[in-house]
């Protein structure tokens, strides 16, 4: 679209989002938010920029997303950073440079207060010992700064794997009980999940995917079985405040009855 159409188009935009602001904004809020951040390769190749490019992209837009969810109330955020698939399948080069800019954003949201103003506790989950070692030393130390916050929470998944929690999880309970004597009857969900790499992350209502990808890809499988998904044509830098906003319509729109 070209500069004159985006002018010429700028009321009729501005009116729609006033319009959706005022349908969504009295209306319940997810307790918990998960985010697909997809599309930045994509979105690099179609305006011909490098990786480097998109992925900074993504991260600053990561920062917006946040202040978004975090300013209309939304108290629990999971972004799924780099899966454990990438982490295996994807160049050195290409995980240096995201794994650069998650570190960058570890480091802002200390040095620029937003952990402090928002009270946001941060914590990881994944397989860490994956991580180069500066990358582990920014994640202990958003963690130790924000370990007293509880109000809000933001998870994110690096060198995370769905199927490797849960593999994770029950190797964790086999050695930790004699089997011999172990009750399975006694097995039950709040138990097994006592073994997640964060026992305490509540059950996401919302998960958006940008870039029109129509999947999940192994993220927190146990944590969405009763999710609303949202998915997003656009690619994650373009993702915009309008489209957020019509994922949470969506959210308040349908009826959730968790198996009833």
């Amino acid at each position: 679209m070209s500069r004159v159409s985006d002018l010429l188009l700028a009321p009729v935009y501005k009116l729609y989002e006033r319009r959706l602001w005022n349908e969504i904004k009295d209306g319940p809020l997810p307790n918990h938010v998960g985010i697909i951040p997809d599309g930045n390769r994509r979105w690099a190749r179609d305006r011909r920029e490098p990786l480097s490019s998109a992925y900074y992209q993504g991260y600053r837009k990561l920062r917006e997303v946040l202040i978004w969810l975090l300013e209309m109330g939304v108290k629990n955020v999971t972004v799924f950073a780099l899966s454990s698939e990438n982490c295996s399948r994807r160049s050195r080069e290409e995980l240096d440079t995201v794994m650069s800019y998650i570190k960058l954003g570890l480091e802002e949201l200390l040095s620029g207060g937003f952990v402090d103003k928002y009270k946001v506790k941060v914590r990881s989950i994944g397989k860490v010992e994956c991580l180069s070692d500066d990358l582990r030393d920014a994640i202990r130390k958003v963690t130790e700064h924000t370990s007293n916050y509880d109000e809000r929470k933001l998870n994110i998944a690096i060198c995370y794997g769905g199927r490797q929690e849960i593999l994770d999880a029950v190797k964790k309970l086999m050695s930790s009980v004699d089997l011999r004597n172990f009750d399975p009857d006694k097995l039950n969900e709040e138990l097994f999940r006592s073994y997640f790499y964060l026992p305490d992350i509540d059950d996401m209502d919302l998960v958006i995917r940008t870039s029109g990808e129509i999947r999940i890809s192994n993220f927190l499988l146990w944590h969405i079985a009763y999710s609303e998904l949202f998915f997003c044509e656009v690619y994650w830098p373009e993702f915009r405040r309008i489209d957020l906003w019509r994922a949470i319509r969506s959210f308040q729109k349908r009826k959730r009855n968790f198996g009833a």
